[in-house]
């Protein structure tokens, strides 16, 4: 079949692709920023068009010719959310509609049984219902927490787990879920292409164990080797504080927290399985919890997450120029430049280059970067914890830290959007140039374009820390390209 994928580039969008291929389809995917479909290794397997799902003629052309619909799109991260994916969902819907698109496929949340919906939960529901009213035979289907590397729901439990050995928690930590696999829910994406013109409606999808946000914590902490958590439940933690520890705590953001807790507030089951009349099981059956959980940190482990919760934000169009760029004007702009030569070959520098952050650092005044990043989370930002997919290789538009990685030229230039909380814009800029000798020019260019007097006061403020902080990453990225080269 002919399949389109709108949010191609999000956590299951970028999963769900190579799937389809191998099931047989022809797939077109849509993404804003195509750049970041650039390096993976399906790419010339698939059609990229670059498109936004509330640009009529941007969907009109991506859904011209296709027979099967793919709708992974959420807002989440932006704070009008709602709106957003109204709009954009009646634009999808009335362009399938008029191309004779077969059928549509959709990934909502299950609902709960009773209770005021969250924006978020009542944000996934109206989609659906807008899709399904479209004429077009749609299949919404709605899982809960899903449980898979990288995924935003897996993330906050990893980490709360983890790092917090005795926790004070929300009363909504007894509440019941029904995690999935994320393999188990591409078996059904996949699948859901071949279901009968007669089916339009939506279909809970769990994996087969309901547990307590409370039980999940404990079990995951057994299968990653973990002494047993110490929970104090209390009554007065509401999900808007719960967020801010979870914000201070993991790599999940304040303004994805909010959204994710005040969907477990409610008891999230399914109320039914009946989806198997039509889509089997997996062979050799869904995943239980604990499997599930095995699975995510074995990739975690060997670096083999190929998607994140974190590379499907993009603040700012990656076409956008530097403001330093020479048709750029208006306004004042800072720049730290640094230049340091080396013996070390070009292809050495560049290794280092690329294998910056996450767990290796910043090769500068760790200190002064882990202050910085928890300033930053103490006030809603990102902060350092988001850390980074892969140990060696990035790709254009994933999460580097509190960087964004906004355009990739290997061997040669590496530029990151800063998306850290800063009273202007910020970019931080590592080249690679070729020396006559064999060895290279390091040039690392920090650029500054701020925001009113604040955004002024803030680079005079960070200006004396410079020469430690900028000066000490040129010797050191230098000089670990040199060792590495020596070794």
């Amino acid at each position: 079949m002919r399949c389109v994928v709108f949010g191609a580039t999000g956590y299951i969008g970028g999963r769900l692709l190579p799937e389809l291929l191998e099931a047989g389809h022809e797939v077109r995917a849509v993404a804003r920023t195509p750049e970041k479909l650039a390096d993976v290794p399906w790419r010339d397997a698939i059609e990229v068009v670059p498109g936004d799902v509330t640009n009529r003629e941007h969907v009109r052309a991506a859904v011209a010719g296709q027979e099967v619909l793919y709708y992974l799109v959420h807002s989440l991260n932006r704070a009008d959310f709602v709106e957003i994916d109204r709009r954009a969902a009646e634009v999808v819907a009335a362009c399938a509609a008029e191309a004779g698109v077969a059928r549509i496929v959709y990934l909502g949340g299950i609902l709960p049984e009773s209770g005021k919906l969250s924006d978020h939960l009542g944000s996934r529901a109206e989609v659906g219902d807008i899709l399904l009213a479209s004429g077009v035979p749609t299949a919404v289907l709605q899982a809960a927490v899903i449980i898979g590397s990288g995924s935003a729901s897996f993330e906050m439990l990893r980490y709360l787990t983890e790092r917090l050995p005795a926790m004070i928690t929300p009363r909504w930590v007894h509440n019941r879920i029904q995690p999935i696999a994320v393999r188990d829910v591409l078996h059904y994406l996949v699948a859901a292409a071949g279901l009968p013109e007669s089916v339009s409606r939506a279909f809970d999808i769990g994996g087969p164990d309901v547990l307590t946000y409370l039980q999940m914590m404990r079990r995951y902490a057994v299968v990653a080797g973990l002494v047993r958590r110490v929970v104090l439940p209390v009554p007065v933690l509401t999900p808007w504080l719960s967020a801010q520890w979870v914000n201070l705590v993991t790599p999940v953001p304040r303004s994805i927290a909010v959204p994710l807790i005040e969907s477990v507030v409610h008891e999230v089951v399914c109320r039914d399985h009946d989806i198997e009349k039509y889509i089997p099981d997996p062979e050799p059956g869904l995943l239980h919890y604990e499997q599930a959980v095995e699975l995510a940190l074995a990739r975690i482990r060997n670096a083999d997450v190929p998607t994140r919760w974190s590379d499907a934000a993009w603040p700012a169009a990656p076409s956008d120029p530097l403001p330093s760029d020479p048709d750029w004007s208006g306004g004042s702009v800072y720049e730290d430049i640094r230049e340091h030569p080396t013996s070390a070959s070009p292809q050495a520098l560049w290794d280092v280059i690329e294998s910056i952050g996450g767990e290796r650092g910043w090769y500068s005044f760790p200190l002064a970067w882990s202050v910085r990043g928890l300033i930053d989370r103490l006030t809603g930002g990102v902060g350092l914890r988001r850390g980074r997919r892969d140990p060696r290789r990035l790709h254009v538009g994933e999460a580097l830290d509190w960087w964004r990685v906004e355009r990739l030229e290997r061997p040669r230039m590496l530029r990151l959007r800063a998306e850290m909380k800063v009273p202007g814009r910020a970019w931080l800029e590592l080249c690679v140039e070729p020396t006559a000798d064999g060895g290279a020019l390091y040039r690392q260019r920090a650029v500054f374009e701020p925001h009113g007097l604040a955004g002024q006061a803030y680079w005079k403020a960070i200006a004396p820390f410079h020469g430690v902080v900028f000066g000490g990453m040129a010797r050191n990225i230098t000089g670990a390209a040199e060792r590495s080269a020596a070794g």
